[in-house]
């Protein structure tokens, strides 16, 4: 069995929804994963924070305008009156729950299930337009079979458990829907997993029945080789191992979230990423292999802040990383680079939230500098300790920039260098000129 995600733009209009059956094999038994309809989730979040500021008048404005989109887009889906009006329902229900939302005490559970709404639409309505052009399907509620744990982390047996009678008790079926993105919690509530979303639920599903391929469909076909609204000339990767997938996804190609492949990667599930717009393009296959000497792609990822830590004391001193390190651990900052010399460490990190008071516990340790407007760029390939010359064809791509930080060896797939974001630009085509 196969499990196909279809991202917000793949659904993004009943055009769209009405023309998932050209890759959808009927004939073939498959668990298809959906998005929110694009558009909608980023709605939902205006809704929640509505509620969250108490502004129950702009709320409800808000319901209004997105329960509009929603009925002009099912006169659009449906043709017969007995399914439009099928259709009207599912909407109605799903409105009438957001609204009801303003007589309740608004908190985080009540906000997971504004944002769960996207998803449960998308499915119901095109489990009804499949009804109406006569495809057996059956929609399996995500919510009967997706958890996380107390740490926030799916359980892929549970998911096996629960999800595998679900599917023998519809032996004949082909077509499964189910929603991408939503979960229930330890607690049993409404929630979702955040990382990666749909993607992360395909991925998840498929290692539950121990899938034969996950496909994840969106509107780019495949991993391009660089950023394609940057650099011209881009050309979609044929194919990527786990790891090297990982590192582009974490490091800035938009298409994949980098915990996605992980469920994948354990159960050694190929992934293959394809566009719904071109579905006859080759796209990108996600194995465990590993294609040798060759450079793959580049990647860069803004937002970054550099952090300097110069400290005489760290000459020989055993511990001193630990508790920098336990620093970032406490408030929960993730780590994208670290460089050591005897007296510093430079680090790099994305998440700005508690920079204020991790700053204030490292200068404990010493003298403390900071850089921010720094982006990473990552070239992925083939860097093992033994493979000699890619390293250096990197550094002279990029010999007239100033390189704030470089990370090499850390990885067999990745070198990566921090540099001032508004040198990104020609950077990455620098690279790529290079390189390919």
């Amino acid at each position: 069995m196969k499990v196909l995600k279809f991202g917000g733009t793949s659904v993004g209009s009943p055009e769209r929804m009405k023309k998932l059956l050209d890759i959808i094999d009927a004939s073939e038994r498959q668990i298809v994963v959906l998005s929110a309809v694009s558009g909608t989730t980023n709605s939902l979040v205006e809704i929640a924070q509505a509620y969250q500021s108490s502004d129950k008048a702009k709320a409800a404005q808000l319901i209004s305008i997105l329960k509009e989109k929603y009925e002009v887009f099912i006169k659009e889906l449906f043709a017969q009156p007995e399914f439009l009006r099928q259709g009207k329902e599912v909407i109605d229900y799903h409105f009438s729950l957001l609204s009801s939302l303003a007589n309740d005490l608004f908190t985080t559970i009540e906000e997971k299930i504004i944002l769960a709404q996207g998803e449960l639409l998308s499915t119901t309505l095109y489990h009804v337009y499949l009804k109406e052009i006569g495809v057996p399907s059956v929609l399996l509620p995500a919510l009967d079979f997706m958890k996380t744990d107390e740490d926030n982390e799916p359980v892929v047996d549970y998911i096996t458990s629960h999800l595998t009678p679900l599917l023998e008790q519809y032996p004949d079926n082909k077509i499964f829907i189910t929603q991408g993105y939503i979960c229930r919690n330890a607690f049993g509530e409404i929630d979702n997993l955040r990382r990666g979303g749909s993607d992360y639920t395909a991925s998840l599903i498929g290692a539950g029945i121990r899938s034969e391929e996950i496909q994840i469909w969106t509107d780019i076909d495949g991993m391009h080789n660089n950023d394609p609204r940057i650099v011209k000339g881009t050309a979609p990767i044929a194919q990527l191992s786990f790891d090297e997938a990982a590192e582009l996804a974490y490091f800035g190609a938009k298409i994949l979230h980098p915990q996605s492949v992980f469920p994948a990667q354990k159960y050694k599930i190929p992934v293959r990423l394809l566009n719904t717009m071109e579905p006859k393009a080759q796209g990108t296959l996600i194995t465990n292999d590993s294609e040798k000497n060759k450079i793959k792609s580049i990647a860069a990822k803004d937002g970054i802040t550099a952090i300097k830590i110069v400290s005489s004391r760290m000459l020989l001193a055993y511990g001193f990383l630990r508790r920098v390190f336990e620093v970032f651990e406490r408030y929960r900052t993730s780590i994208d680079m670290i460089t050591t010399s005897e007296v510093a460490v430079s680090l790099s990190i994305d998440d700005t939230t508690y920079l204020k008071e991790i700053l204030a516990e490292l200068e404990a340790f010493g003298n403390v500098e900071i850089d921010t407007e720094q982006t990473i760029i990552c070239v992925v390939g083939d860097f093992a300790a033994d493979k000699h010359g890619f390293g250096s064809r990197v550094l002279e791509a990029l010999k007239h920039l100033p390189l704030r930080m470089i990370s090499y060896g850390g990885s067999d797939h990745n070198l990566s260098v921090l540099i001032k974001t508004e040198d990104k630009v020609e950077a990455l085509r620098s690279l790529h000129s290079r390189l390919f």
